[in-house]
């Protein structure tokens, strides 16, 4: 229970991200989230959308870098502390994260986060009564 992310590499200079998010307006790709990070030359551009797939091929095929990866996604309830709950799962079972970002959708708070070994993360956050949010089930809620 994945969800699919592009991560997008664009040049730091105006007028860059919005063509590539044209290109996904274009096709009618609804995106769910967004997150940016820079450095002083490139971004990295990751979005969560309503056709991964289909937005991974619109983008290349119109010479954009892009990548397609897995990340995981859980549902939390708007509690205080429930990040940190989720987040302490993976620390107890070693488990390292690469990034993460969280959003609202549909009233409840999602994290994202790529870790280091997706089957011990799902099954770690599965065992511990989180709510992982597999990708045809994101999509619904757009």
């Amino acid at each position: 229970m994945t969800v699919h992310q592009l991560s997008i590499f664009i040049e730091n200079k105006a007028g860059t991200l919005v063509s590539v998010l044209r290109l996904l307006k274009d096709a009618g790709i609804q995106l769910i989230a967004t997150t940016i990070s820079d450095t002083a030359e490139y971004g990295i551009c990751r979005i969560i959308c309503s056709e991964p797939e289909r937005a991974y091929e619109v983008l290349r095929s119109n010479g954009v870098a892009v990548s397609l990866c897995e990340v995981i996604a859980v549902e939390l309830d708007d509690v205080p502390g429930r990040a940190a709950d989720a987040i302490g799962i993976l620390s107890e079972e070693g488990i390292s994260i690469s990034y993460l970002y969280s959003f609202l959708l549909s009233g409840k708070g999602v994290i994202v986060f790529r870790t280091d070994d997706n089957p011990k993360t799902l099954d770690a956050l599965t065992r511990s009564g989180m709510t992982v949010i597999a990708e045809k089930d994101l999509s619904k809620l757009v």
